[in-house]
């Protein structure tokens, strides 16, 4: 009689316990950083932010994510300034059809700018986007941070360390430096900031071709085309 008590309570322990959700898989977890520093003015954020916006309402973009071999990702942006200056903008959400890649769109859209000033740590940033996809709910084939900004690692550690840490995970760095500031960016960003398998950078000579210069990136990389 006994025998059978145990067994009752340890059935219906398991029965009771709760199932972890297995993790969604997609093609890819992109984490976008985006440069909210004192350099950016208002005009010139507002530009970055619009470029985003339009790029994921572009059925191109869509297209590009709908190519891969499940047909989805996963995404979050953060704005950034000083090494512990991050905010997030909207947290990872899935793009896998038009009303996916729209509410991506809007929540961007709908957020406005969090920080003003800091500095600019891209290490900071790199460090933020490590973390960030440590937390990702999905399960994704490939993980990747895409860093703007439109200037040079000027506070926090260097950020060729932080890269070198993030590429030893697994984690593929791209860069968008802006050149508007300071001409010869895309060379640090080269040498300190991109970094990992089929990493690459598209520069745009000021904000006005930011929009441009984004939807080309989302779908290289998205569809890892170079």
């Amino acid at each position: 009689m006994r025998f059978w008590l145990v067994v009752h309570c340890l059935l219906f322990a398991l029965l009771a316990a709760p199932t972890r959700a297995r993790a969604e898989p997609v093609d890819l977890s992109l984490v976008l950083a985006v440069d909210a520093s004192g350099s950016v003015n208002q005009y010139r954020f507002e530009l970055q932010k619009q470029g985003y916006v339009e790029a994921f309402r572009n059925p191109r973009v869509l297209r590009a994510i709908q190519s891969g071999m499940i047909g989805a990702i996963s995404v979050t942006m953060f704005q950034w300034t000083g090494p512990r200056l991050q905010r997030e903008v909207t947290p990872w959400m899935v793009i896998r059809d038009a009303a996916s890649a729209e509410a991506f769109a809007k929540a961007i859209e709908d957020t406005p700018r969090l920080l003003y000033g800091g500095g600019t740590s891209v290490s900071g940033a790199i460090d933020q986007g490590v973390a960030v996809l440590a937390a990702n709910p999905h399960e994704p084939s490939r993980r990747v941070i895409d860093v703007s900004g439109d200037g040079e690692n000027t506070s926090g550690r260097p950020a060729h360390v932080a890269r070198d840490e993030a590429v030893a995970k697994g984690i593929v760095i791209n860069g968008l430096p802006i050149l508007a500031v300071e001409p010869f960016l895309d060379r640090h960003y080269a040498e300190e900031v991109i970094g990992g398998e089929g990493s690459f950078m598209i520069a745009t000579k000021d904000f006005e071709a930011f929009g441009d210069a984004i939807l080309r990136k989302l779908i290289a990389e998205i569809a890892e085309l170079r």
